[in-house]
């Protein structure tokens, strides 16, 4: 008689499991949020399975935390167990170990995914009268069924969160490339031409082109501190700026005072803009600039190599420049300016080297007579001759412009 009341306390018992389990699965379907399904373990191992002590740790924000315990005080639930955790890769006995929160435990259950460790469930308190193997056997299964539950939680979250970063990207990408021109000026006195690179989709090279009804054209290549949506945020502030100071048709050394002032106001120092711009008047021929803490340009003019360095430092680091130094050249025949940005001499060879100016210097003298177009095509050959053909590490961007000699037509 005492057998058969038994084995019906036995099967009631599973029957009560089975549908703790069934209730926990279809929590698990219905999409019940993360603390919900620990007050589910919680409750299930204590009432449905009698455990009396059990500690659950996951991994939240790169640190070990207890998700939900029983019979163990909130005082010593405080005890790290990063260290001892590493110890475990199956199912242990943990009787003996120096951590006193450890010896409130009888068993260590580590939940593995792809090999790598989500959980770890502590249980203990087992009476003699316990069937420990059969228990331990059911808790193996709810665990892993929670935390495998917990961390397809984690990742379906990561995922939409890379959706949602992508799609910002996408907008980020589409709204920078609206503040960079498309089409670039072919004038009988000048042309322009670019290469644009943006590594991630989005970055903070910038270059612009402005023509006044005097004739007179200015140009410019800019490239803002970091990388990513932060940096294009800058540089669409920047290129806001750069159109209502430009416009007021300042002298260049004024120009740069104030639109120092407007970068500085808004990242106070944090972060910063290198940029170069010049001015080109065709009727006197003057071409002047200033270059503000950039990769000087190169100048090809009668076969020979002129940098344009004259200038001030970097944009936005200060709120005052104490001196801005305007450069000057008179382009009396044929020349070509190439502008571009540090990510060009970032680029390496196969053998791990950076693409030297001087390289840069050479090709720019032996080709300047080339359309700007057909010399950044040019370009884009011997980089990729370069580099063999791998990605480029960095954004990176070219402005080509090329001054016809006077009464020469556009070649």
């Amino acid at each position: 008689m005492k057998n058969i009341e038994a084995l019906e306390r036995e099967l009631n018992l599973r029957k009560l499991q089975i549908n703790g389990l069934l209730n926990i699965t279809q929590a698990i379907n219905n999409n019940v949020p993360a603390d919900g399904l620990f007050n589910m373990y919680h409750s299930f191992l204590k009432w449905e399975v009698g455990v009396k002590k059990m500690g659950l740790y996951i991994k939240k924000s790169g640190n070990w935390v207890c998700a939900t315990s029983i019979g163990i005080s909130e005082k010593l639930l405080e005890t790290d167990l990063s260290a001892e955790l590493g110890r475990y890769t199956g199912l242990n006995n943990v009787d003996e170990s120096d951590n006193p929160l450890v010896r409130e435990f009888d068993v260590v259950i580590p939940v593995l995914h792809k090999e790598q460790p989500i959980a770890y469930a502590f249980i203990g308190g087992f009476g003699e009268e316990d069937d420990m193997y059969n228990k331990v056997q059911f808790i193996i299964t709810i665990t892993n069924i929670i935390a495998v539950a917990i961390e397809n939680k984690r990742l379906f979250k990561r995922q939409l969160e890379q959706e949602r970063m992508k799609r910002e990207m996408e907008l980020a990408s589409e709204m920078q490339r609206m503040l960079i021109p498309i089409a670039l000026p072919k004038k009988p006195h000048y042309e322009m031409s670019s290469i644009y690179q943006p590594q991630l989709g989005v970055g903070g090279d910038y270059f612009d082109y402005i023509e006044f009804p005097d004739g007179k054209v200015v140009f410019c290549v800019g490239d803002v501190s970091g990388k990513g949506v932060a940096a294009a945020l800058l540089m669409a502030n920047f290129q806001a700026n750069f159109h209502t100071l430009i416009n007021k048709r300042s002298e260049l050394d004024a120009f740069i005072r104030d639109l120092n002032q407007s970068v500085n106001l808004i990242t106070q120092g944090d972060r910063f803009i290198t940029f170069f711009i010049a001015e080109f008047d065709p009727a006197t021929r003057l071409l002047k600039y200033v270059n503000a803490g950039h990769n000087p340009p190169v100048l090809i003019m009668f076969d020979k190599v002129h940098l344009l360095k004259d200038g001030c430092p970097i944009l936005g680091y200060t709120n005052q420049l104490k001196k801005v130094e305007v450069g000057c050249f008179e382009v009396e025949g044929e020349a070509t300016v190439l502008c571009y940005t540090d990510g060009l001499t970032d680029i390496r060879d196969m053998d791990d080297n950076f693409l030297e100016e001087e390289l840069l210097y050479a090709f720019a003298q032996k080709h300047y007579r080339l359309p700007a177009l057909v010399f950044n095509e040019k370009l884009v050959e011997f980089l990729k001759t370069y580099n063999g053909g791998s990605s480029y590490p960095d954004d990176f961007t070219v402005l080509t412009c090329r001054f016809f000699k006077p009464g020469k037509a556009m070649g």
